[in-house]
């Protein structure tokens, strides 16, 4: 699931420099989308590149309504996402609908006037309110007044695929409540916060939750051997990579050695904790998504996957691929599988700076012997242009 983090910058937040101080700050932290009112659409797209949600009233609602194809076509408003509840039924600023009643806010939805309904959880009809709101919009922001009545479990429950679930948080300890709730959590969250720290967090949060999680395995060295010269590739990223981290590469996309980052400071180089050697160019690196790439193919603004030695994954960006022809080692492998003992191996820059991860720690493929073990991600399966794919597949 893709998490999301919305951040709130209404009129209920201040005045306009209030709001452009919030929204800068959701800005520089990478947050997803910024809900506004609808006269402020305008306004933020001047600030930044992000999409805008915004708050369309009732009284909007009618105006729109009136509207022809032509007339007025360039004051239409320019939000990515229209969201009602608003001074309306959903933050019970109007009651809510008796059943012979219709709602407004569930009727400018179906029209296709607004994309999602905000619903403010006063009691347990507005949880109702909430849940049929779900079935007709593609968002649907619940913001709890009294989690401990109206618990956020029944929603996440109850509302199923249908909708966008968003909660309403004001920190980022609430936002990974809401991200974990069930072990499915919700959506996105709404965040409330001026504060640019918790902002910052709360995107954190949202990145810590979204990142999977590779169990990586011990595989034990059978040869390294000097295989002569090779174009190799530095994968240089826009992202610092800290002490344990690095990337999955291998000759066989089967079983990929873990290759540390630059991170360490030498006697003839310092470090660059951007750069991962990562082998030669027609080995496979893991990508963000599961698949792999070839290093050759690598290009500026392509995303790999960064891996610490505990497996957990995170994106990060290429800034550029550098290919250099150099001396290098071919490192093989076994690994003990369910179906027996498998063998994998990869092309490495002959280096002490290029270091793979031991049952000791770090260690310069320089020094590497048979019978170290070193640390391996090992998934039996074939692939077509980097997808897995159920084919026997022979790599020698």
């Amino acid at each position: 699931m893709t998490r999301a983090v919305w951040l709130k910058a209404d009129e209920t937040v201040g005045d306009w420099e209030a709001r452009r101080r919030r929204i800068t700050a959701g800005l520089e932290s990478d947050v997803d989308r910024i809900l506004v009112d609808e006269q402020d659409v305008a306004r933020v797209r001047e600030l930044g590149d992000v999409e805008v949600a915004a708050f369309r009233s009732a009284t909007e609602v009618d105006v729109i309504e009136e509207w022809s194809d032509e007339d007025d076509a360039e004051d239409a408003p320019d939000a990515d996402v229209v969201i009602v509840g608003k001074d309306a039924e959903g933050d019970g600023s109007v009651s809510l609908p008796t059943e012979t009643a219709e709602s407004s806010d569930l009727a400018a939805i179906r029209r296709g006037d607004a994309d999602g309904g905000y619903v403010r959880i006063l009691d347990e009809d507005y949880e109702a309110f909430a849940e049929a709101v779900a079935t007709e919009a593609a968002y649907t922001i619940v913001v709890g007044e009294d989690w401990t009545i109206i618990p956020l479990e029944n929603l996440i429950a109850r509302i199923g695929d249908e909708t966008t679930l968003i909660a309403g948080v004001e920190s980022a300890a609430e936002a990974r409540t809401a991200f974990e709730t069930l072990e499915v959590g919700t959506d996105a969250v709404l965040l409330d916060s001026d504060d640019p720290d918790e902002i910052r967090r709360t995107v954190e949060v949202r990145d810590e939750t979204e990142r999977e999680s590779l169990e990586l395995q011990w595989g034990t060295v059978t040869a390294v051997e000097r295989a002569g010269s090779a174009d190799r590739v530095c994968v240089d990223t826009g992202n610092l990579m800290d002490h344990d981290e690095g990337m999955l590469v291998g000759s066989m996309s089967r079983g990929l050695f873990f290759v540390h980052a630059e991170t360490a400071e030498s006697p003839y180089v310092a470090s660059r904790p951007f750069r991962v050697n990562a082998g030669a160019v027609h080995a496979y690196v893991r990508d963000p998504e599961g698949g792999t790439n070839y290093l050759a193919e690598l290009a500026s603004g392509d995303e790999v996957a960064v891996v610490d030695t505990a497996g957990t994954v995170r994106t990060a960006v290429v800034g550029r691929a550098k290919i250099e022809r150099r001396p290098m080692f071919r490192v093989e492998a076994e690994i003990e599988t369910e179906e027996g003992t498998d063998r994998v191996e990869t092309l490495l820059q002959n280096a002490e700076t290029i270091k793979v991860h031991t049952r000791d720690g770090r260690r310069a493929v320089t020094d590497l012997g048979v019978g170290d073990e070193v640390l391996l991600y090992y998934e039996p399966v074939a692939r077509h242009f980097g997808e897995a794919v159920e084919e026997r597949i022979i790599e020698k």
